[in-house]
């Protein structure tokens, strides 16, 4: 199939457009927690973005291949989610749009890819697909953790590290301010790794 007559060729725009709006988005998140005290999230969230970046740099790649650099504009048209909302109802609803992207979008892209002979964008499309559940599944924690005021709290001795200077304790609470570099909570670094 012809790339300039395939759905693909829409499916990526929409992509690439979905992609850059995450990236962008997280660092809008990132700016709000860095306001509001939460260094570490807020690099997480800068992560994040350059995920998002990089999968939009991927797919910008593969159409300019396709269309063997002489794509100029390809109309499409998707919604786009703004909110503005405080830092725990930002992360529920990236968590909504990561799993709409992994579960439905990006999987069905990628199948309608396939189907049309694109295999490298199928492939591609796949790829991006487990990074976005890996971000759901990092986002769920972090959500349930801050909605419960887990972020700086266990159950039972964690250890905590200054993002800082790389203090290390292990406490069942993170200290207010590092004794060493006497940086804020904020700064302490938090394991979303699975339990």
């Amino acid at each position: 199939m012809e790339f300039e007559k395939s759905k693909t060729r829409e499916n990526l725009a929409r992509t690439f457009a979905g992609e850059c709006q995450d990236g962008a988005r997280y660092q809008f998140i990132s700016k709000q927690c860095e306001n509001n005290g939460f260094q570490f999230l807020s690099q997480t969230f800068k992560i994040l973005a350059k995920n998002e970046m990089s999968h939009a740099k991927a797919i910008y790649d593969l159409i300019v291949y396709y269309s063997n650099g002489e794509e100029y504009n390809i109309p499409i048209e998707a919604g786009f989610p703004f909110n503005d909302c405080a830092i725990p109802e930002s992360i529920k609803r990236s968590v909504e749009i990561e799993e709409m992207e992994a579960k439905n979008i990006y999987t069905a892209f990628a199948k309608i890819a396939q189907d049309e002979g694109f295999v490298e964008a199928s492939e591609l499309l796949t790829l991006i697909t487990g990074v976005e559940d890996c971000h759901s599944k990092l986002l769920t924690e972090m959500y349930e953790r801050y909605k419960n005021d887990l972020l700086y709290k266990q159950p039972k001795p964690t250890k905590w590290k200054c993002n800082q200077c790389g203090h290390e304790e292990t406490a069942k609470q993170a200290w207010q301010t590092c004794p060493l570099c006497k940086m804020e909570q904020g700064y302490v670094m938090i394991d979303f790794a699975d339990e």
